[in-house]
């Protein structure tokens, strides 16, 4: 494909990043410094205003894919829309915004149709939502929910105490609806077979039947969700938009916000929540409000720095499990290297979505895992897919790759090799990167 990128920051050359080797890419921005990283890559770069029609019309020309992720909402919203009008002729043209104003989107990932954007993505309310799934199973420290909410996958760390740990993965008593996906041990990944042996400290990715997750989540321990204690340090878009999605359920919520017009506003709008006017950083406020007591701590400042600092004196005061927002990508592993339970970035929901348009026809939902080591793809099989009407043993899947899970007409299957697919079915496909091509090859 011709992909056009409008931003270079973090964002941007991480999409170009993970595109470039495979797409004809074309990546615009003001800011010089940013055109010089970027241009590293092997892609055109050009510096400039991406809002530009003149420059617009030049590089839309050929152009499959227009994604806009500027640090400015107004110029990602208008570039889409200048686009749209410069490419009217092109039926599959598509373009994709990123903003983060809620007054542009009330939900983390919506359709603009009628301005000319065909996705639009908010980072911030993506990341809160991600939180949000995490709590709800409290033993988690990642979920993604697929096929309409009928699966979900869930990735757990196993505790030296837990009743797994030491046994060959064939002799785990798991639900029939419930298949275990991989091993993350240290920087390796395993895709499982029944002999390989579950070890203290490993990380385990499992996916179900959405409503059978809650027990499968008793092998590994956790936190009594109906007293659970949380608290949330920084009330910005994410803090507010998180603390707002755990309204209806039976946690109990502490904020604790710097601002005070912000800590005002945030009061005046949740029901339950607790709200602290306060810095999160500050130790004695933290021993005040009894920080290690607390079940969780989810710190989602704007700075990555004080969040990995509030984090680290939360867990070193005895706060069960710490959740981290990072808005650099290469954050996110060292945090978790220096006692973080889970760092999550708001751009990862971006760089999904760029991802799932630029992989064509028929990808419903992608997910990466563990800093992008790995992929879960759900595809829905149209009656043109190579592996439509095929016996799953005869499909000549990937080594990388593991179909496990099928949705047949609502119903949550996990497919043996004598499984036929069907037109219509949703296949949930774990995937190392290096192999989505060729899975992709099978669904056209």
């Amino acid at each position: 494909m011709k992909i056009v990128v409008i931003g270079a920051g973090e964002v941007g050359y991480h999409i170009a990043k993970s595109l470039y080797l495979e797409n004809d890419l074309v990546i615009i921005d003001e800011d010089e410094d940013a055109c010089l990283r970027v241009d590293e890559l092997d892609v055109q770069v050009i510096q400039g205003n991406g809002a530009n029609a003149a420059i617009l019309e030049k590089v839309l020309i050929g152009a499959d894919l227009l994604v806009a992720v500027s640090g400015d909402d107004e110029i990602n919203i208008v570039s889409c829309m200048a686009a749209k009008l410069i490419k009217q002729s092109s039926t599959n043209f598509k373009t994709m915004a990123r903003v983060s104003n809620p007054d542009y989107i009330d939900r983390p990932v919506a359709k603009r149709t009628q301005v000319g954007i065909d996705v639009m993505v908010c980072p911030e309310l993506a990341l809160a939502s991600e939180v949000a799934e995490i709590l709800s199973i409290p033993s988690a420290i990642d979920s993604e929910s697929f096929a309409d909410g009928k699966v979900k996958m869930m990735e757990f760390v196993v505790k030296d105490n837990s009743s797994i740990a030491g046994k060959h993965l064939r002799d785990i008593d798991l639900l029939d609806c419930c298949i275990v996906s991989a091993l993350f041990r240290g920087s390796q990944l395993i895709i499982p077979h029944g002999e390989d042996m579950i070890q203290a400290g490993d990380h385990i990715v499992i996916i179900g039947k959405a409503d059978a997750m809650k027990d499968i989540s008793s092998f590994f321990g956790g936190i009594n969700k109906s007293r659970s204690r949380v608290m949330i340090i920084g009330g910005g878009v994410v803090g507010f938009y998180l603390a707002q999605l755990l309204e209806n359920t039976r946690l109990n919520v502490k904020i604790i916000e710097k601002g005070r017009q912000r800590s005002e506003m945030i009061a005046d709008n949740l029901q339950k929540a607790l709200v602290l006017r306060g810095d999160g950083s500050d130790l004695d406020l933290l021993k005040e409000e009894d920080v290690g007591e607390m079940d969780v701590v989810i710190s989602v400042t704007d700075s990555d720095e004080k969040n990995l600092l509030c984090s680290l004196m939360a867990k070193q005061l005895g706060a069960k499990k710490v959740i981290v927002r990072a808005d650099h990508f290469d954050y996110v592993p060292l945090f978790e290297m220096v006692g973080v339970d889970r760092a999550v970035s708001p751009r990862e929901a971006t760089v999904n979505e760029v991802l799932k348009l630029s992989m064509g026809t028929g990808i419903e939902a992608l997910t990466t895992i563990e800093g992008e080591k790995a992929e879960i793809i759900e595809y829905t099989v149209s009656r043109k897919s190579k592996v439509a009407g095929k016996l799953l043993k005869d499909v000549n899947f990937p080594d990388d790759s593991l179909v496990s899970m099928v949705v047949h007409g609502g119903v949550t299957i996990i497919p043996r090799g004598n499984y036929r697919i069907r037109e219509g079915d949703h296949l949930l496909i774990f995937s190392l990167p290096r192999a989505h091509q060729a899975v992709e090859k099978l669904f056209k």
